[in-house]
């Protein structure tokens, strides 16, 4: 991203920031409630419109691409509140991240790797996705960002509302994919996790990238331990 500016209305919720993701790499982006992380994802995404500046992937400027070519391209992104689709069961929802494929063999492939990751899913598949509780609805939206083969993985705040042994296996399968060679972008309210988890990170205040730096040397910086992590 260079430059990104993002408006709603008459207030500026992205200033004109300027970051960096490269191939393997595993980055955090932590801030504040409206910092502006959420709506960085959603312009890097397409769900947004910027106002200013560029969003280039793999070499070219995918700024003006809607969401459904950016996923053809291998972006995806699993969002804030999780978002399945309800009335839908486990398994069709993970049909729905395959949507914009045709190859049938590796889509049943991929889905018995989604069931690999998550066995509670393979249990559940014929469950309607409402039914699940928080903690399986957040492993269907991983999923289902899966089915989609993704090179680049964006994950809004994965952790928000779950309990301690499931934010940690959450986190374990985030690491699983990463391992596997999918980068990944993570938006993270438990800034400690989130810098244990990656390697780089960036701090976002109202709207703006205030410090860059790698994980370890975020997680020793005393502005950032005052702030984010409670010490």
């Amino acid at each position: 991203m260079k430059g990104l500016k993002v408006a709603y209305g008459g207030i500026n919720a992205v200033k004109g920031i300027d970051f960096t993701v490269e191939a393997g790499e595993m980055v955090t982006l932590i801030g504040a409630n409206g910092a502006g992380k959420s709506t960085t994802l959603k312009a890097l995404t397409g769900l947004v419109r910027p106002a200013a500046g560029r969003v280039c992937y793999n070499g070219s400027d995918v700024t003006a691409l809607p969401s459904h070519r950016l996923v053809v391209l291998g972006i995806a992104l699993v969002p804030e509140g999780r978002g399945v689709f309800p009335r839908l069961t486990v398994a069709e929802n993970l049909a729905m991240g395959a949507y914009s494929r045709n190859d049938a063999p590796a889509i049943r492939a991929d889905r018995d790797h989604v069931f690999t990751l998550f066995p509670r899913l393979a249990e559940r598949q014929r469950q309607t996705a409402g039914t699940l509780s928080g903690g399986e609805q957040q492993m269907l939206a991983i999923g289902r960002a899966m089915m989609s083969r993704p090179r680049l993985l964006l994950l809004d705040e994965p952790s928000m509302g779950l309990a301690p042994l499931m934010v940690q296996k959450i986190f374990e399968t985030i690491r699983a994919i990463a391992a596997a060679g999918v980068t990944i972008l993570l938006v993270e309210q438990n800034a400690k996790l989130a810098l244990e988890t990656c390697s780089r990170g960036y701090v976002m205040e109202s709207g703006t990238i205030t410090l860059c730096d790698t994980a370890a040397a975020l997680l020793a910086n005393p502005q950032v331990r005052h702030a984010y992590l409670g010490e």
